[in-house]
C-alpha cells in the first residue's frame, strides 16, 4: 500500500512536471509555424492579392450602391408625387425598398428581385408583382456582382489549401518530421500547432482587408451604419474565419494522408477547382425550375379567374337588386367617360374589366344627377369590400402558387449546393447580410402590411362611400394624412438565427475534419 501511494505521487509530480514542458514545446511549435508562414511567398501572395481585390472592389460597391441610393430616393420622391390624385379611387400607391448597405459584403438576391411594388386594395403585392429601379448600366452590374465575400470563397480558400498542401508531406518529404517527432510532445499536439499558426496568418490579410473596407464604407456619408449592422458584419467575419478553416483542413487531411507534396498539391487544386468552380456553376446549371411549372401557373390562373367571375356575378346581382340598369353607376351621373387602369394581377383581364371601368374621376355632376350620387356611394361601399376580400382570396392562390413553382425549387437548389462549403459559407453570409430570401421577404411583409394600413385608412375615413371616391366636384382628396411606408430590416438576433443553421453545419465540418486528420496521422508512420 505504502509503495502504491508513492508510486501515485510519482507519476503526478510527474505530470505536473511535464504539463509546462508540454505547453512551452506546443508554444514553441506555434512560434515557428508562425514565422515560416509569415516568410514565404505565399503569405505574401496572399496578402497583395487579398487587399488588392477587396479594398478596389469595396471602392466600385460604394459607387454602386450610392447609384442605387439615388435611384431609390428619386423613386420615392416620383411616387409620392403621383399619390395626389384628386379622387380616392385614382390613387396608386407605390413602395420601394432602400438599398441594403451590407450588400456589399455579399449582393445575394438584393439585385435578381424587384425593389418596388405597387400598393393598392385590389391586391397583395408579391414577389411576382415587383418592379426594379436601379441602374441599367451592364457593366457596372458586372462589376459590381464581385462582392466581398466571393473574394473570399475563390482567393482566400486557395490560400488555405496552399498554406496546408506541404504541412505534414512537405516535412516528410524533407525527413524534419522525424526529427521533430522524437520530441516529447504529441502528434495531435503537433497538428494543433500548425492549425492555429497557419489560421493566424491566414487571418490577417482577411481582418486587414475588412479593416479598410470597414474604413472606406464609414468615410462616406451615404452610408450609414447601425450597431445592428456592425453586429451582423462580426457574424461575416466568424463565418469567413470557419470557411476559411474548413479548406485548410481539408488540405492538411489531403498532407497527411499522401507522402509527397506534389501529389498533395495537385489533389488540393483538384479538391478546390471542384468544390469552388466546378460543383457551385454545374449545379445551377442542371437543377431547374419546376418541370410542371407551366400546370401550376395556369391552375392558379384558372382558379383567380373563378374567384373574379364570382365578383363579377355578385356585383351584378347587387346591381339589379338596386335597380340600377348601367353596368357602371358613375355614367348615369354623367355621360364622361371613366378612366380605366390596368390589371397588375398577371391574368387575363377579361375577368376584371366590369371592375376596371368603375373608376372615374367625375369632375362635374349635373344639378339633375344629384339625387343619383348616395344610391352610388352605396354601390361603392358595397363593392370595395368585396374586392378586398376577392383580392384577399386570390392572393392566397397566389402564394402557393409562387412556393411550388419558384421558392421550393430554389430551396431545393440551396440545399444541393450546400455539399460544397462555397454553399453553406454563401447561404450563411446571405443571411447576415440580409440578402437572403427571407431578407427579402421581409419588405413584402411589410408591403402587404402597409396594405392593411392603407385599407384601415380608408374604412376610418369612410372612403369607399364618400362622395370623393368617384369625383373631385367638390374639391379634391386630402392625402396629408395618409400614413407612410417605413420599412425596417431586422435586428441582429433574427439575422443571427438565420444564419446558425450553415454556421453550425461550418462548424461540424471543421470538427469532422480535423478528428479526422488527428485519427490518420497518430496511426500513420513516418
Amino acid at each position: 500500500m505504502r509503495f502504491g501511494a508513492r508510486s501515485y505521487l510519482c507519476s503526478a509530480a510527474d505530470r505536473r512536471r511535464r504539463g509546462p514542458t508540454l505547453t512551452i514545446m506546443l508554444t514553441t511549435l506555434i512560434r515557428r509555424e508562425v514565422l515560416n508562414n509569415l516568410m514565404t511567398f505565399r503569405f505574401a501572395a496572399a496578402m497583395f492579392i487579398t487587399l488588392l481585390l477587396v479594398v478596389a472592389n469595396t471602392a466600385v460597391l460604394i459607387k454602386e450602391y450610392e447609384r442605387r441610393l439615388a435611384s431609390y430616393n428619386t423613386a420615392v420622391k416620383t411616387h409620392r408625387q403621383e399619390v395626389e390624385t384628386e379622387t380616392y379611387s385614382h390613387y396608386w400607391l407605390y413602395v420601394d425598398m432602400p438599398p441594403n448597405p451590407l450588400s456589399i459584403f455579399n449582393v445575394g438576391l438584393e439585385k435578381r428581385l424587384g425593389n418596388s411594388v405597387r400598393i393598392h386594395h385590389s391586391a397583395v403585392p408579391t414577389l411576382w408583382d415587383a418592379a426594379m429601379h436601379g441602374s441599367d448600366n451592364p457593366f457596372l452590374n458586372l462589376f459590381s456582382s464581385i462582392d466581398i465575400v466571393f473574394i473570399f470563397e475563390v482567393v482566400l480558400s486557395l490560400m488555405a489549401l496552399i498554406f496546408a498542401y506541404d504541412a505534414i508531406a512537405g516535412e516528410r518529404e524533407r525527413g524534419t518530421l522525424r526529427l521533430v517527432l522524437t520530441q516529447p510532445i504529441r502528434r495531435g499536439d503537433m497538428l494543433l500547432a500548425k492549425y492555429i499558426s497557419a489560421m493566424a496568418c491566414l487571418l490577417i490579410p482577411l481582418l486587414i482587408s475588412l479593416l479598410l473596407a470597414m474604413l472606406l464604407l464609414t468615410s462616406h456619408r451615404s452610408l450609414s451604419l447601425s450597431l445592428d449592422d456592425f453586429l451582423r458584419i462580426g457574424g461575416i467575419v466568424l463565418t469567413s474565419l470557419a470557411y476559411l478553416s474548413v479548406f485548410y483542413l481539408m488540405g492538411l487531411l489531403i498532407s497527411t494522408t499522401v507522402r509527397r507534396m506534389n501529389t498533395s498539391l495537385m489533389l488540393s487544386m483538384f479538391i478546390w477547382g471542384f468544390l469552388v468552380l466546378v460543383y457551385p456553376n454545374l449545379t445551377r446549371a442542371t437543377l431547374n425550375p419546376m418541370p410542371n411549372a407551366h400546370a401550376h401557373l395556369s391552375s392558379a390562373a384558372n382558379q383567380i379567374h373563378q374567384l373574379w367571375d364570382e365578383f363579377e356575378r355578385e356585383r351584378k346581382l347587387y346591381l339589379a337588386n338596386a335597380g340600377i340598369a348601367a353596368d357602371n353607376p358613375v355614367r348615369e351621373l354623367t355621360h364622361r367617360a371613366g378612366e380605366s387602369w390596368n390589371s397588375f394581377f398577371n391574368v387575363n383581364p377579361s375577368t376584371l374589366e366590369s371592375y376596371h371601368h368603375q373608376r372615374s374621376n367625375v369632375r362635374e355632376i349635373p344639378a339633375e344627377s344629384e339625387l343619383r350620387v348616395p344610391q352610388v356611394q352605396a354601390y361603392y361601399d358595397f363593392l370595395e369590400p368585396l374586392v378586398i376580400s376577392t383580392a384577399t382570396r386570390a392572393w392566397l392562390i397566389r402564394k402557393q402558387a409562387l412556393e411550388a413553382i419558384f421558392v421550393q425549387p430554389a430551396t431545393m437548389d440551396r440545399m444541393w449546393l450546400k455539399l460544397s462549403p462555397v454553399g453553406i459559407y454563401d447561404a450563411a453570409t446571405q443571411a447576415w447580410a440580409g440578402t437572403d430570401l427571407d431578407g427579402i421577404r421581409d419588405f413584402f411583409a411589410s408591403a402587404q402590411q402597409y396594405r392593411q394600413t392603407v385599407i384601415d385608412y380608408f374604412y376610418a375615413k369612410k372612403a369607399f362611400s364618400s362622395r370623393e371616391w368617384f369625383a373631385s366636384d367638390k374639391g379634391g382628396v386630402e392625402w396629408r394624412t395618409l400614413p407612410h411606408f417605413d420599412f425596417a430590416r431586422s435586428d441582429a438576433w433574427t439575422h443571427s438565427k438565420r444564419a446558425f443553421p450553415d454556421v453550425l453545419l461550418l462548424l461540424m465540418c471543421n470538427l469532422a475534419l480535423f478528428m479526422t486528420i488527428v485519427l490518420i496521422f497518430t496511426k500513420s508512420e513516418v
